[in-house]
């Protein structure tokens, strides 16, 4: 019996139409940039306060171009910063779908898992009588591991 409130039959249509759209969403920002961990840890973050410190820099630079050195593009850290202004809504959306979209697939994995438990005790209970002992002793090896681990977990 499932525990999760979810059911899901997803089409070839439903499917087509979400990469489609992930598609779109890629294509329009072709700009995104993929770091590998080491690239990622030597960056420089931005925190609430580094971004304060961030925006009231580049205002008094902008402010006293005098005090700026020609290589030095102060336009170039502002259109970033509008750029961060920019993302961080979309980013934040995609990261709730994202987290939707994990909690689905754990609910559905785990109802997948529940009928499965039931089934074994099923194919256990009665399986002998039709000649199923091999394919119920091949299963006990992983209902066994997995009801132990369900178990230390909860």
């Amino acid at each position: 019996m499932s525990h999760s409130p979810i059911a899901m039959d997803l089409g070839d249509d439903q499917l087509h139409v979400v990469r489609s759209a992930l598609d779109r969403i890629e294509a329009a920002l072709p700009m995104l940039v993929t770091l590998e961990s080491h690239e990622r840890r030597l960056l420089t973050t931005m925190g609430a306060k580094s971004e304060a410190f961030a925006r009231q820099t580049l205002r008094v630079l902008e402010h006293n171009p005098k005090i700026v050195p020609p290589g030095f593009d102060v336009a170039g850290a502002q259109a970033d910063l509008r750029a961060v202004e920019r993302l961080r809504p979309v980013l934040e959306r995609v990261q709730q779908l994202a987290a939707r979209l994990d909690d689905t697939v754990a609910a559905l994995g785990s109802d997948v898992m529940d009928s499965a438990f039931e089934g074994y005790a099923l194919i256990k209970l009665s399986g002998g009588a039709l000649g199923l002992d091999e394919l119920r002793r091949e299963l006990s090896g992983r209902a066994g591991r997995e009801r132990r681990r369900s178990a230390e977990t909860a």
